[in-house]
């Protein structure tokens, strides 16, 4: 039984130092904030399984390998031979600026089914659920298979954590808004950037108002200026470690693997913060969504001084 079941999308990416547009060379690999966090979990020692639809295709079958390679179950994996595999594009029009292309509707992911989620579930329940706002986003089915996953979880007391994760892309947040405050009952943690709270409450004191409907914490974060972990029992504040950031994207699914990953080893919520926080530094250290993410062992590497040679 795995320590983190995680529901969601994965796609293969491509990604260009320049405009998309001029042509040139790109870097082939795979992106998707729920198989991000699986890799980072994976990573850090847990047993974790991503559950998702593929097309039965080149694409897809490099999703499978590249997280069969990083220790990810792959059972859940669907191969589907009607839809496709979505893909990303990451380009940079402009110096420090990453643009985003997609090409996902109608994917392979887009059919997720409320059946094979709890059926997942069943099989073999995890110690956590991690799901996102993005699979909700992609279709009518896939909004209400989040649905179930994150009832039948609850109702077996299950951890559940949501990341917002919200996507202008691919819905208004009014959209949003309808589709995730019912899952709100369900959730254990909520991880959310500062200027998300508001698809989840109308309340003038989102988190205050979020962790009166029973959720035990809600995790914000700011960027440079850091994360807080919010409890009944009061607020807690980490920095955002001095790293020099080169590619940003995956940032946040990095640092949600770090608090999960705290989490299973029951450390205090400060503990969970550390981790976290070191685990986005990692990521934004080089480009791509999840090639940096650390390892158990890597994880004290950022308390040394620039410049420092491991001889």
């Amino acid at each position: 039984m795995p320590d983190v079941l995680t529901i969601g999308e994965a796609m293969v990416s491509l990604r260009s130092s320049r405009a998309l547009r001029l042509g040139g060379d790109v870097h082939l690999s795979i992106a998707g904030s729920e198989s991000n966090v699986a890799i980072g979990l994976a990573r850090l020692g847990h047993d974790v399984a991503w559950l998702g639809a593929v097309g039965n295709d080149e694409p897809g079958h490099l999703i499978q390998r590249t997280l069969r390679a990083e220790n990810v179950d792959t059972t859940h994996l669907r191969f589907t031979d009607v839809s496709f595999t979505a893909f990303i594009a990451f380009d940079q029009p402009a110096h420090d600026i990453t643009r985003v292309s997609y090409h996902r509707r109608g994917s392979a992911a887009s059919t997720l089914t409320a059946a094979e989620c709890v059926g997942a579930l069943e099989a073999a329940p995890p110690r956590i659920l991690h799901v996102t706002g993005i699979t909700p986003a992609l279709s009518a089915t896939a909004r209400e298979a989040t649905l179930a996953a994150v009832q039948t979880a609850s109702a077996a007391g299950i951890h559940v954590s949501l990341d917002v994760n919200y996507r202008a892309r691919l819905w208004s947040r009014p959209e949003a808004a309808t589709a995730l405050r019912p899952l709100l009952p369900h959730l254990t943690t909520i991880f959310a950037s500062d200027d998300e709270l508001d698809i989840l409450t109308d309340a003038p004191n989102p988190t205050a108002a979020l962790l009166s409907t029973g959720i035990k914490e809600v995790v914000t974060t700011a960027g440079s200026k850091g994360a807080w972990t919010h409890t009944e029992s009061g607020t807690i504040h980490h920095p955002a470690l001095s790293v020099t950031v080169v590619d940003s994207i995956g940032a946040g699914d990095a640092f949600v693997s770090g608090y999960l990953s705290a989490t299973l080893d029951n450390l205090t919520p400060e503990a969970r913060l550390s981790r976290a926080t070191t685990s986005g530094a990692f990521c934004v250290g080089t480009h791509g969504d999840w090639e940096s993410l650390p390892t158990r062992a890597d994880l004290p590497l950022l308390e040394t001084p620039n410049g420092t040679a491991l001889r």
